[in-house]
């Protein structure tokens, strides 16, 4: 399992999602463009020192990540989406799913939206419009990894 992020806007979110993927030994992907100089320096702030741990991956475009995705057939991309139509917890994870997150300003285009095996939603109260995406990294990895257990022993 993956998370993937797909042209992240604020280098804090991404420091914090990369903390999450070390401590449970999740790889990460990074779509490029990104909104902010992308450094180790910047992302140390919120990451600390668990950046170093982790498995990172830069990809020039959503092109060459979404053909590297195409290769491997057992790979599904998961987007998490305000505009998801299956509840992350009636969704049926698998150990090679990538979770896909979008960018903090607009989410991702609809090319993007519709490449995605898959468009789940985390259920919040209808008065409000979305979490934060390391939160919601957070939630779906969780469930992810509890239906899958993958939790590290």
């Amino acid at each position: 399992m993956r998370v993937a992020l797909y042209e992240p806007d604020i280098p804090q979110n991404t420091g914090a999602i990369l903390r999450l993927a070390s401590c449970f030994s999740i790889s990460v992907d990074i779509i490029e463009p990104c909104g902010f100089v992308f450094s180790n320096r910047r992302l140390k702030r919120s990451g600390m020192d668990y950046i170093d741990k982790v498995n990172l991956k830069l990809h020039a475009s959503w092109k060459r990540f979404y053909e590297e995705q195409q290769a491997n057939e057992k790979v599904r991309i998961i987007l998490l989406t305000t505009k998801g139509n299956i509840s992350h917890t009636n969704f049926n994870f698998n150990s090679n799913d990538v979770l896909l997150l979008g960018r903090e300003s607009a989410g991702v285009p609809k090319a993007v939206h519709m490449a995605a095996d898959a468009r789940i939603i985390i259920p919040i109260a209808p008065e409000t419009r979305s979490l934060n995406i390391a939160s919601s990294a957070a939630i779906v990895l969780g469930e992810a990894l509890r239906q899958t257990d993958s939790y590290p022993k």
